[in-house]
This record gives C-alpha cells, sequence and structure tokens, in this order.
C-alpha cells in the first residue's frame, strides 16, 4: 500500500479509497497505481499546475474558484490524483450546497463546465469517489468524451452545444475567411452604421457591462441577474495579468452591446454578452466577435471559447456557429440520487423572480434582488 505525504488524507491504494467498494472501482480501467490527495484547489499548487495544462480550463483554474467561492460563500473541495513520480495527472473539485432547495453537490457552480482534469489513463479512478459516497446529489459538466462519462455510477441527464474558434497559425486575413459570408456582410454592415468597440481591462468596463447584462436578463429573458459583486470578484482574481477584457460596442455614442472575456491559459473565454435589442440591425454584436477574435490574435492566443449553448435555442447555436470552427457537446452528469424537488421552494423563487423581472420594477431593485437570490439557482 502507498500512501501520500504526511498530513494528507483521503489515501488510497491501488486506486481505491480506503473503505469503497473494490468491485465499483474495477468498472474503470487503471493504468498505473495513483494516490489520492485532498487539496484545496484556491491555493495548491498541484492543482494549479494541473489546471494550467491542457486538461485544465477556465472553470477549474485557482482564480476562478476563489471569484465565485468568495463571491457565494462556498467552501470548494478537490481530490489530487498523483503519480508514483509525484505529479498531479487528474483532479475533480466540487462545492457542496445546503440552502432552502435541500443539500446538492456541483462540480462547479455556475460555470460552462468543469471537466475532470485527466491527463493519462486511469487517473479518474478515485477522484470522485468521497463525492459520491455522500449520497448527496452530484451534478457535473463535462465534454462528451471525458472519462468520467465512463463511470457507471454517473448518468447523463442533459447535453448543451459548445463552440470553439482556433487560431493558431492563422493570419487576420485567412481567420476573415474562414468566417461566414453572413458574417462579414455583417461587419461591413456595422461598420457603414457607424459602430465602434473599445476594449477594456477596467473595472469600470465592468460596471458599465453589468448595468447592460441586467437589464438583458431582465427584459428579455425575465431572468435575474448574479451579482455585481461576482463580477468585481472575477475581475480582482484576474485583473493582475489583464485577463479579464470587457469589450463595448458603441452607436452614435450609445453602449449598444458588451461582452465580457477572460484570459486563461492560452485561450480567451467568451463569459457574459449582453446588447439592447433596438440596435441589433446595426450588427453591433457582430463586431464585438470580431474584435475578440482580433484581439485574441493581438495577444498570440491559440484560441476564442465561445462557451456553451442550449439546444432549446437554436438561434444562437446558429449564430456561434458562423464564427466557430469546432462544435462538440457538454453532456451533464448526475451521480448519486436524483434531488428532492422542493416544488413549493421553486414556486416562491420563481414567482420572485417573475415580479423582480416585471417592467415597473426598477433595475436597481432587480439588480438587488439577483444578489439576494441568485446562490440558490445553482
Amino acid at each position: 500500500m502507498r500512501t501520500a505525504p504526511a498530513g494528507q488524507t483521503g489515501i488510497v491504494a491501488g486506486g481505491t479509497l480506503a473503505g469503497s467498494s473494490d468491485h465499483v472501482r474495477a468498472h474503470v480501467k487503471e493504468s498505473t497505481v495513483n494516490a489520492i490527495q485532498r487539496v484545496d484547489p484556491r491555493t495548491d499548487p498541484g492543482w494549479q499546475r494541473l489546471a494550467g495544462g491542457p486538461a485544465g480550463g477556465l472553470f477549474t483554474s485557482p482564480p476562478w474558484i476563489r471569484a465565485v467561492s468568495d463571491s457565494y460563500d462556498f467552501t470548494p473541495e478537490a481530490r489530487l490524483s498523483v503519480s508514483d513520480a509525484g505529479e498531479p495527472v487528474g483532479g475533480f473539485a466540487w462545492v457542496t450546497v445546503d440552502d432552502i432547495r435541500g443539500e446538492r453537490i456541483s462540480s462547479l457552480p455556475f460555470c460552462d463546465r468543469a471537466d475532470p482534469m485527466v491527463v493519462e489513463p486511469g487517473a479518474w479512478a478515485g477522484l470522485a469517489d468521497d463525492a459520491l459516497a455522500t449520497g448527496t446529489p452530484l451534478t457535473m459538466r463535462c465534454f462528451s468524451d471525458n472519462p468520467a462519462t465512463a463511470d457507471p455510477r454517473l448518468r447523463a441527464v442533459g447535453e448543451v452545444a459548445w463552440h470553439h474558434t482556433p487560431l493558431a497559425g492563422l493570419t487576420e486575413e485567412e481567420l476573415y475567411k474562414k468566417i461566414s459570408s453572413t458574417s462579414r456582410r455583417n461587419l461591413k454592415a456595422a461598420d457603414r452604421n457607424g459602430v465602434t468597440v473599445t476594449a477594456s481591462t477596467e473595472l469600470d468596463a465592468v460596471h458599465t457591462f453589468h448595468k447592460l447584462h441586467v437589464g438583458l436578463r431582465k427584459r428579455k429573458y425575465r431572468l435575474l441577474a448574479q451579482p455585481v459583486e461576482f463580477f468585481e470578484k472575477i475581475w480582482q482574481q484576474f485583473t493582475g495579468e489583464d485577463a479579464v477584457i470587457t469589450l463595448l460596442a458603441e452607436v452614435d455614442g450609445e453602449i449598444a452591446a458588451g461582452a465580457m472575456y477572460l484570459v486563461w491559459g492560452d485561450k480567451l473565454y467568451y463569459k457574459f454578452g449582453a446588447s439592447l435589442s433596438e440596435h441589433l440591425p446595426k450588427r453591433p454584436n457582430d463586431a464585438l466577435y470580431w474584435a475578440a477574435l482580433k484581439l485574441a490574435m493581438s495577444r498570440g492566443l491559440t484560441s476564442v471559447d465561445w462557451g456553451v449553448s442550449d439546444l432549446d435555442q437554436p438561434g444562437l447555436v446558429s449564430y456561434k456557429r458562423k464564427w466557430a470552427s469546432e462544435e462538440r457537446r457538454v453532456v451533464t452528469l448526475r451521480g448519486g440520487p436524483d434531488p428532492t424537488p422542493k416544488s413549493e421552494v421553486g414556486a416562491m423563487l420563481g414567482e420572485l423572480t417573475r415580479l423582480f423581472t416585471e417592467e415597473s420594477v426598477p433595475d436597481e431593485i432587480s439588480t438587488q434582488a439577483g444578489a439576494l437570490l441568485y446562490r440558490h439557482f445553482c
């Protein structure tokens, strides 16, 4: 039996956590014997190294996890799979939420996807044992080819589309030719209509965008927005590397559309977007997408991650396809029992959302309602 260094818990022998069932582990193929370590994904150097590598991404990065945890008072847990050579080869993080909707585990809250980080065959084994052993409903999102999807303890309960534009080796002219002809026509229209795009790494731009974001969610979707404090935490965590970029499109001196992007590793991630419906015919969103691609190229980044889109929003999926040359599926996996529905709580949250997004309600009140209620939507 091999153990991790002194002071660490959650040790495995042969990839199996002490006290867990050997027959469960037999379903997951292993090629190595790894130690499973309990780590804090916000601060652990091994997690940082893994998250900064090819298996990692924005939503498993320490600054993102810190921003979410600080904003909503979550305490994240994580397990790290460590090889015989002492190198991290797998990682899985989650948050346990216990509120008026009941107890549940999310990996991770408020993110497009949080793929378990697996860099060698068998590294998934043991990473989710502690979370699944609680008997608490667990939900996670990852690419459809992630090793976690083959775990018989997890079942797929939904899927969304993910879009991505590779940039490596392309010139701006080559990239322009690769986007759809419709997008190129819309860019010419945006230029004729006098749309201008500015990029900022300052907090003031984040505040400007958030106001636009609140209005869009309220009027178009009848939904509350995440609190401005969450956006501020993101900015605080990433701003040291100028890794939060807010793009704002103006028409005749008015903000017509905006988007918030983050840099992690060698990728630019689209995270939030909003626009005013009355300006859409002037094509400000097309100007924003093209500005983001050019920004990523100017920084020497290898790709733009456009995030996920619900398949029941075919218009959004179609729009992203005009800019992206790669499309994949992100699946929602569930482990343990299905969450016990608390119909009266769900009905109450739905009714409060409806009331606070009425047109007669000032945006400032809708903003405060989002700050109060949004943590319950994860």
